[in-house]
């Protein structure tokens, strides 16, 4: 396979040959007015559903997982990880265990899957940080039930967000970073004293900094400054446009630097539908607008989750921050496979082609990128043409 395209670093013409599934030869060439970007694929660490289906389920199987991991190929996603979010026991054991199945019995699933994120239930019992999750399934870290999930799920799971205000929050932080896991802060309530302590243990990544908060809280200190000022966290971001106003991503994003920023689509069951009320299992009901937002039923307030794929973030990262392409591809690709541990995609000899080639649009408009082609593992599984 040949691909022609303009390099997102560089802006230079270039031609990559693809054999057995990886880059093998890389040529510089004179571009073509009518060439799209190549770069590595998206790869999106907080996936909780998409076209309808939610990996919170107790009903699921096989084949609905691979009904949400597949069509994001269109979006330029060459690999997510699937998020469950708080619930019992039982129903994140089954959820886990089947993507863990999905990975065993499907290829095409496994190759596209960087780890399992599981948000929750350890977080703020408060409204307002608490966001969606429901109150009755939130509860204390619990070793033991972790171990659980993650024996069920062949060692894939790869971020655990929590809120760090428990007791004995300290030795379970170590307890899960001392066996791989990425250590998320997300979903809390906590005291500055109380993330410095968790970030000490070892938390590593903030979870959608900026959303699942209260809607007035001190204006300093306050657990959104201690975590945004703290270099040792990665913080993750929903740039899509609602969930945080544009200086917001820009004030985030230039406190961090880019290089400790990476962004996330937080996407649910309801990304990839179209605008319309739905009645769903996981988030009741809810409506999507005409402009993508996903609200609860009724009124155009109250956000109920993300419904728009993270291609959009690229163009808007760009518009609100003032970043880079070179920048918002590192955010969206590059970072998000370092920090779970799947394998990186550079556009260099040797690494695995999982390349998306992609326009962009005239940044004065409100229109995200326009993926034309999507690469997975040297095979190209979507084609706008």
């Amino acid at each position: 396979m040949i691909l022609d395209g303009i390099h997102y670093a560089t802006g230079e013409g270039l031609r990559l040959h693809i054999r057995d599934g990886r880059i093998a030869g890389i040529e510089s060439v004179e571009s073509k007015p009518s060439w799209p970007y190549i770069a590595p694929g998206f790869v999106d660490v907080q996936v909780n559903g998409y076209g309808g289906q939610d990996f919170n389920d107790p009903e699921l199987t096989v084949e609905k997982v691979r009904q949400v991991v597949l069509p994001m190929d269109r979006d330029g996603v060459t690999a997510s990880c699937p998020t469950l979010t708080t619930h019992s026991f039982e129903l994140m054991h089954h959820a886990i265990e089947t993507i863990a199945q999905a990975c065993d019995e499907d290829p095409e699933v496994a190759r596209r899957v960087a780890g399992v994120h599981v948000e929750g239930p350890y977080l703020s019992e408060e409204d307002g940080p608490r966001g969606a999750h429901p109150r009755k399934h939130i509860r204390a870290p619990d070793w033991d039930e972790f171990q659980k999930w993650q024996e069920a799920s062949g060692s894939r799971i790869a971020i655990l967000t929590l809120a760090p205000e428990y007791d004995e929050v300290v030795p379970f932080i170590r307890q899960v970073v001392d066996s791989g896991v990425v250590v998320s802060i997300g979903h809390t309530a906590a005291s500055p004293d109380q993330v410095k302590a968790a970030v000490d243990a070892g938390a590593s990544m903030s979870t959608h900094l900026g959303n699942g908060a209260h809607g007035e809280i001190r204006r300093h200190p306050n657990y959104i400054w201690e975590q945004l000022a703290d270099d040792r966290l990665v913080a993750s971001l929903i740039v899509d446009g609602h969930h945080l106003p544009a200086s917001v991503v820009k004030s985030f994003v230039r406190g961090k630097h880019p290089s400790r920023c990476v962004v996330v689509s937080d996407i649910t069951g309801l990304g990839g539908m179209p605008p319309g009320r739905y009645q769903t299992q996981a988030l009741g009901d809810v409506e999507v607008l005409d402009d993508g937002r996903l609200v609860v039923g009724g009124q155009r307030q109250f956000l109920a989750g993300a419904a728009l794929p993270i291609h959009v973030a690229i163009a808007n990262l760009i518009r609100f921050a003032a970043v880079s392409l070179d920048e918002a591809i590192q955010m969206a690709s590059i970072r998000p496979s370092e920090i779970v541990g799947f394998p990186v995609t550079r556009l260099e000899v040797g690494c695995t082609a999982n390349v998306i080639r992609f326009d962009l649009p005239d940044l004065a408009t409100n229109e995200p990128i326009t993926i034309r082609e999507n690469v997975i593992a040297g095979e190209r599984v979507y084609s706008q043409e």
